[in-house]
């Protein structure tokens, strides 16, 4: 089966999903692949910034934005030994419509971001269909392979084809493109525990002889990331639940109470924190951006505002020149 568009872009995180419904509605053709049926993955880029909201706002998607389920955290606090806290960041000090980073379940995002795609006529959005080739041709990317998830396979011809498939890119990896990878001695390790009442809703991390984790107040529970040393995930899973349960109270002696309500290791998510950086995010044809272009640290949750940014000032450089295009087409 084969097909044509003006721009396709591989992936339907909040890279992908701004960027094809910004386009669609400079009037540019979009095909959107997005290889899974839906978006429920648990613990993916969560934190929505002030400037991820106020393009909410612009785009009209602001009220939507806020009837989604989501938790306000307003500032970040180190506890102190004598029980009192130190706040190292308070948002609401910022003169901005949103002075707080919103907790939202990415799929709750990603599905208003669909929704809005789909009303736009020149937006297209296939699920359950993977980029799995390149089409080249005369020495530039042309377009795309596809596999769909009942063995379906295509082309899609585009006039610019954007990777926005993460940190694994394969349009990356297809395309020729080469991270520089930067050391990172640490991985994350992300699961829940039960949030009681109106227990704190502030950011707070916790220290302990060498551990380190961070707690984030969700709506219903405690979202803890926990770090550690890199490569020790197999170690970490042989050793198995109650150890780890006692690794968390040990950091996190306020939760010891509760740690058992972890019921298995399948419970805990493994993050392999990477840090790179495409020297060169294009070749003829086709551009990659987001965690594509620049895999990032967990630290601060600025992947998905960044890859948000990128999508942005994709659109603003693209949408003229695309827009000529499919005209002259």
């Amino acid at each position: 089966m084969t097909g044509r568009t003006t721009c396709l872009v591989a992936g339907g995180g909040p890279a992908g999903m701004v960027l094809g419904l910004l386009l669609a509605r400079a009037g540019v053709d979009v095909t959107v692949l997005e290889k899974h049926g839906d978006f429920l993955r648990d613990f993916r880029g969560d934190t929505v910034h002030p400037s991820t909201q106020a393009l909410m706002d612009e785009l009209g998607l602001g009220e939507k934005f806020a009837a989604l389920p989501q938790s306000r955290l307003s500032e970040v606090s180190i506890p102190l030994a004598d029980g009192t806290g130190l706040t190292v960041a308070d948002f609401r000090l910022l003169d901005l419509p949103h002075p707080y980073v919103a907790m939202v379940p990415q799929w709750d995002l990603l599905d208003l971001l669909a929704d809005a795609g789909r009303a736009e006529p020149h937006f297209e959005l296939r699920m359950d269909t993977e980029v799995v080739g390149l089409i080249r041709e005369r020495g530039r990317v042309a377009g795309v392979r596809y596999r769909t998830a009942d063995g379906e396979t295509g082309e899609i011809a585009a006039d610019v084809t954007v990777g926005c498939d993460g940190r694994w890119s394969v349009v990356r990896t297809l395309a020729g493109l080469r991270a520089r990878e930067f050391p990172v001695p640490v991985d994350t390790w992300w699961f829940r525990l039960p949030r009681e009442g109106d227990e704190r809703a502030t950011l707070v991390p916790g220290m302990r002889d060498g551990h380190f984790a961070v707690v984030i107040p969700r709506e219903g529970y405690f979202q803890i990331a926990y770090l550690a040393g890199k490569g020790l995930d197999a170690q970490l899973r042989a050793e198995g639940l109650d150890a780890f349960r006692a690794r968390i109270a040990e950091v996190l002696p306020e939760f010891a109470d509760r740690v058992g309500k972890l019921e298995s290791m399948d419970d805990v998510k493994h993050l392999d924190v990477r840090l790179n950086l495409l020297r060169r995010w294009h070749r003829a044809g086709v551009l990659c951006i987001g965690d594509a272009a620049h895999a990032m640290s967990p630290i601060g949750g600025v992947g998905i505002n960044l890859a948000v940014q990128d999508a942005v000032a994709t659109a603003r450089l693209l949408a003229g020149p695309l827009l000529r295009a499919q005209g002259a087409g």
